[in-house]
């Protein structure tokens, strides 16, 4: 033995120090862990090779492991932390030479590029992470921060510590758009750091709250480290959890969870969004708290007015909360009521499936065993009551083809039970009475006329679809009955477009509010997987850079705008139509429909690719497209290396190792609480991609395969990854606002200002260990 350490404990070291020294080495990390893979395996292989590195193995044919086997104890958990007096054996590390785990390696690491970079199912999934990275660098390109930070400032300003209150608001918004933190601390350092010290705030908060809050978009969907840890997730929790349950003697996860192992990105972005929404909440605290306690240091500013035109207190609480309220609350009234509802009348051609049980019964004794345990003794006595009941009637209820008198019965009650007002054409006039109600608040003096014809046409057609439009109306009639009313409310809108477009504020964040909200939307309301929702806001990203672009030059920008509207345009008639122009029977409306669908396609991808044209000319689509290349390769370059890294850790031993010391804790939020620390210690000196990707496979195993819920996992280390760029040394944050701030501002300056989010960080952590229902609450509540 070596140092008296085992010789893979040794083997550990070695490759902490490559690794520690490739990365220290100025080489770019992607090849740096490479590399450090590389270096270590020769260095373990040679000290192998000499019989240096001796692994003081458990001797599986001593009588005391057969004792622990007779008792049901699996080979999987018995470890040496966990039984340290059974008797061992010396054997090599490899044990079959270092010749043969290099072949093993490379045939692995081969099969796993192919897996899970080329062609295997989480390669879709990671696309999002280039297109999510195009969305965020070219939303950066069109100059939308600073829009927002001196907008912000104007609203914020005035409040004690306002100006750090608007960095906060700004961070977030940012977050949800563009999630590029390099981009986001540069951005704030260069125009919101000079202002703030102008005005008289202390280099510590300044430097604090603009490091802490770039770092939202790590957290904040669309993440890309919520992909990433995604796309492991999901692999891992799905293995562990079946592993687990052949542990507890039952057939497979279903079995033993009574629901199926499986966790998405999707769900992961609803999992995600409150606690990103905390954490900035929690720093908008701090500075306000911070200047309430130190006047002097973050002083109110007044930057002057983001309105054009003065607005009451009465006024503005009466228009942007109580009205909007009042219709809301008014839909969801006549919605209990039973006349905003569902007005679907499509008929199966099959039966409902009768209903299973909620737990699986039919199981051996272990396994029945481990589900009390696991679900308590009065879920599976309500399992057991509901398969009676279900054996009593003759088993579960197969489908079955309707006959044509049921079918004919069922649409009659359907049709009977349908909503007078249906509930899309209701939400639509609602979205459109809330653009009316904002018009109305930001402009007091202005004429209303427009405005109530706009609401007169909301409440016509309210009542044109009670009382005319009956579920088996067309989609094309349909329209025609709705046109004036859909005529005279888009008249008072855009009317009341034009007096939006008069407030700075509005102006500047309802272009990327509504491409945050038609992303975030599509994948928290479970719509579409964050793959096409990335690639509608690089779609949207661009229009809206484009559109910028052409204000910048005085030029119109129509073209990017009706292209907006074409893609709205096709979204609608693709909802409300059958579009399938290849079966037997299309009617003529649906014809036109596909026509139309067709022609606002062509014009929005025209629209795409005129936006394309217009950065080109404009010399900043070429470093938009550059940048991502850039960004993008490098997340893959370290996934491949952090694949060769891995199995070099796998190759002698090192992952079983890691694993064994963690389940040898009898509680395993023990273990979870070993590893949360191990990541928050690592953070000071590696990137989230390289614990990510190093770290979490070797860990995920354990975690995983607990009784932690998933979501919740994933996200505890989602927030703690994001402190990896807050912690000296190697905080990235800390490096892009030291490369921008001005002479003054010291490096110990913006260490000192990081100190208290970091702690603040500490403390979101520990309100989502003891509320984990702020994870999961989202995903419960929102089908996916």
């Amino acid at each position: 033995m070596l140092f008296g350490l085992d010789g893979v404990e040794v083997g550990l070291i070695i490759v902490f120090l490559c690794l520690f020294g490739g990365i220290l080495s100025g080489f770019p990390v992607a090849f740096a862990i490479g590399g450090a893979g590389v270096i270590s395996f020769g260095i373990i292989a040679a000290l192998d090779s000499a019989g240096i590195l001796i692994h003081q193995a458990i001797d599986t044919s001593s009588g005391m492991y057969a004792d622990l086997i007779a008792q049901g104890i699996k080979s999987d958990a018995i470890s040496t932390f966990r039984y340290p007096d059974l008797p061992r054996v010396e054997e090599a590390i490899f044990p079959d030479g270092w010749e043969k785990a290099m072949d093993r390696n490379l045939s692995f690491i081969v099969n796993r590029m192919n897996e899970r970079v080329i062609a295997g199912a989480s390669i879709e999934t990671l696309l999002a992470v280039l297109m999510f990275v195009l969305m965020g660098i070219t939303l950066e390109r069109s100059k939308i921060a600073n829009e927002l930070l001196t907008t912000m400032a104007r609203v914020f300003g005035p409040l004690p510590g306002g100006l750090a209150v608007s960095v906060v608001v700004v961070g977030a918004f940012l977050a949800a758009s563009t999630g590029i933190v390099g981009a986001t601390v540069v951005t704030m350092g260069l125009l919101s750091l000079p202002t703030m010290l102008r005005n008289g705030y202390s280099p510590q908060l300044a430097t604090g709250v603009i490091a802490a809050s770039g770092t939202l978009g790590q957290i904040i969907p669309p993440s890309i480290v919520i992909v990433l840890l995604g796309t492991l997730a999901g692999d891992l929790y799905s293995t562990a959890q079946e592993e687990r349950a052949q542990l507890a003697g039952c057939s497979d996860a279903l079995t033993f969870l009574g629901e199926p192992a499986v966790v998405s990105v999707g769900t992961l972005f609803q999992a995600a969004l409150i606690p990103g929404i905390m954490l900035a909440v929690l720093y908008g605290l701090y500075a306000f708290g911070f200047a309430l306690l130190n006047p002097k240091k973050a002083p109110a500013v007044e930057l002057g007015a983001s309105n054009s035109e003065p607005i009451g207190r009465n006024h503005g609480l009466a228009w942007f909360l109580g009205v909007p309220a009042l219709l809301v609350v008014g839909l969801i009234g006549l919605s209990n009521v039973g006349l905003v509802g569902s007005q679907d009348v499509t008929v199966e051609s099959f039966s409902d499936a009768g209903q299973t049980a909620s737990l699986r019964t039919r199981v051996g004794e272990q396994c029945k065993a481990s589900m009390i345990d696991l679900h308590g003794q009065e879920a599976w006595d309500a399992a057991v009551a509901e398969q009676t009941v279900i054996d009593a009637a003759g088993g579960v209820q197969e489908a079955r083809a309707l006959t044509d008198d049921e079918r004919a019965a069922a649409y009659l009650d359907k049709l009977a039970s349908a909503a007078p007002i249906g509930s899309g054409i209701a939400i639509g006039f609602l979205m459109l009475a809330f653009v009316l109600t904002t018009a109305r608040g930001v402009a007091p003096s202005r004429d209303t006329t427009p405005l109530l014809i706009g609401g007169a046409g909301i409440v016509l057609g309210l009542g044109v679809d009670a009382l005319v439009i009956s579920p088996v109306t067309t989609p094309g009639w349909t329209l025609i009955y709705l046109a004036i009313p859909i005529l005279m409310t888009l008249y008072g809108c855009r009317y009341a477009a034009g007096l939006l477009g008069r407030n700075e504020l509005l102006r500047v964040v309802f272009p990327p509010l509504v491409l945050i909200v038609a992303v975030l939307g599509s994948i928290l309301g479970g719509i579409t997987n964050p793959t096409p929702a990335a690639a509608l806001g690089a779609g949207g990203a661009l229009l809206l850079a484009a559109f910028r672009k052409l204000q910048d030059q005085e030029k119109s920008g129509g073209i990017i705008i009706w292209s907006t509207f074409a893609i709205i345009i096709m979204i609608l008639v693709g909802v409300n139509f059958d579009l399938r122009v290849n079966v037997e029977d299309v009617s003529t409306e649906n014809w036109i429909a596909y026509g139309v669908a067709k022609s606002a396609y062509l014009f929005a991808m025209f629209g795409i690719v005129y936006s394309c044209w217009v950065l080109l000319r404009g010399k900043v689509l070429t470093p938009i497209v550059r940048e991502t290349a850039k960004v993008t390769s490098m997340v893959f370059t370290i996934l491949i290396g952090s694949q060769l890294l891995n199995l070099v850790v796998i190759s002698f031993g090192g992952e079983h190792y890691i694993q064994g010391f963690l389940k040898s804790f009898d509680n395993p939020a023990t273990a979870f609480l070993i590893v949360m620390l191990v990541l928050f210690v690592l953070g000071f000196v590696l990137d989230f991609l390289e614990i990510i990707y190093i770290v979490i496979p070797i860990v995920g195993p354990v975690i995983y395969g607990s009784y932690f819920d998933p979501k919740w996992v994933t996200i505890m280390i989602a927030v703690n990854l994001q402190t990896s760029f807050l912690t000296p040394p190697f905080g990235f944050a800390l490096f892009y606002l030291r490369g921008v701030a001005p002479k003054e501002v010291t490096t110990g300056h913006i260490y000192r200002g990081i100190i208290p989010f970091v702690l603040i960080q500490v403390v979101g952590l520990a309100i989502l260990w003891y509320f984990p229902s702020i994870v999961t609450i989202l995903p419960d509540l929102i089908p996916n």
